[in-house]
């Protein structure tokens, strides 16, 4: 097969799920397939940092003068000069040509827009009411990331479920058990917080029910431990001001960490120095954070509701995030009860271990072949 893949996610928007997914993608690819021919659509190659193989070829693009990720990629690129059997979107299906002279598949990662459009950004919401009916129309096959997300983009755009793939994502390796001393340290010498704290990572949309952890971490320290921090890890965006004036509200502003934007190379510290990490979120296609935690180590509560319990089955403890008193319960608990919180630690490396970018890989070629019969 000769194989086109947008790789543009893969360097704009690094860091992020559809980025993280896009690179791995792309690098599992190479390195169980050296029979297909691969077209990467890739800004600026001389900075990408996978090694490709000979039947892997970049096609570079310039980088477009346009503000935004979703500004970015909705521009398409040009196939008339790239001969493919199959051309791949992974961003959602933005930036589809027009013009179709090959099978098109997209990985639709989730429906959100259509189930919480109040918590999507307004530009890719508007790509995404007025484009995405025309963009599943196109596709000869869907890729997607979860059997909850597959019943859902079925249901939404009566697309049939043989033609939807699923392909699990996985933790990067970058994300493992190390020294929890030496990573509080390195927290302490970049960030300067100090002491014991919760983690989230993952957002700061309001589906991520900032606000429902906030308000559930006053009372853990009301009732538990007082010196005890809470640490929201993330591009702080426009939602930034409403979690800072409700941690001003419930007087413990000096008990929560905004510290923005944390790099890749330093999340497994965060990971693995917490006293637990918490994922509330109201609606996940899949949700790798969580998994990310439980690969260094670390225990997690999680939401029971939509992709969330598929993907972490009983290694998380999983709780109702619109029922305050049940996420406090479950942090009360982790603080006091150490028996549990090894026993979500075993859990959670062996549930992460079932996850791996190769599996995925595979799993996408053989979406390919199906597609291209």
């Amino acid at each position: 097969m000769k194989i086109c893949i947008d790789g543009r996610a893969a360097k704009w928007y690094r860091g992020t799920g559809i980025g993280t997914y896009t690179y791995q993608l792309i690098n599992s690819l190479k390195n169980i397939d050296d029979i297909n021919e691969y077209t990467i659509f890739m800004p600026e190659t001389n900075k990408f940092s996978i090694n490709l193989n000979p039947n892997l070829k970049i096609n570079e693009i310039k980088d477009k003068a346009e503000k935004g990720f979703w500004n970015q990629v909705n521009i398409p690129n040009i196939l008339d000069d790239v001969n493919a059997d199959i051309y791949h979107i992974p961003q959602n299906g933005v930036g589809m040509p027009k013009k179709k002279n090959c099978k098109f598949v997209i990985t639709l990662h989730d429906v959100i827009p259509l189930r919480m459009p109040e918590t999507v950004g307004e530009r890719y919401l508007k790509i995404f009411n007025e484009e995405m009916k025309s963009i599943v129309s196109l596709c000869d096959g869907i890729i997607t990331v979860s059997e909850f997300s597959k019943e859902d983009i079925s249901k939404a755009f009566n697309f049939p479920k043989d033609k939807i793939y699923v392909t699990p994502l996985a933790s990067e390796d970058i994300y493992k058990p190390l020294n929890k001393d030496l990573c509080k340290n390195n927290i302490e010498h970049f960030y300067n917080i100090k002491g014991d704290f919760i983690l989230y990572i993952g957002g700061f949309s309001p589906r991520k029910n900032i606000i429902g952890l906030l308000e559930a971490f006053h009372k853990v320290i009301k009732t538990n431990n007082p010196n005890l921090k809470l640490i929201i890890g993330g591009n702080k965006g426009l939602s930034y001001e409403i979690y800072k004036n409700k941690a001003l509200e419930l007087g413990i502003e000096d008990k929560v960490v905004f510290p923005g934007f944390i790099p890749l190379e330093h999340l497994p510290w965060f990971y693995n120095s917490c006293e637990f990490f918490v994922y509330p979120s109201l609606y996940e296609g899949f949700g790798l954070p969580p998994l990310e935690a439980m690969a260094c180590g670390s225990p997690v509560i999680a939401s029971n509701l939509t992709s969330i319990p598929e993907i972490l089955g009983d290694s998380a403890l999983l709780i109702d995030p619109r029922n305050g008193f049940d996420l406090y319960n479950a942090m009360n608990t982790l603080l006091t009860n150490e028996d549990l919180k090894e026993d979500l630690i075993v859990r959670g490396l062996k549930r992460n271990s079932m996850f791996n970018w190769e599996s995925t890989a595979k799993e996408t070629l053989l979406a390919y072949e199906n597609i291209c019969k």
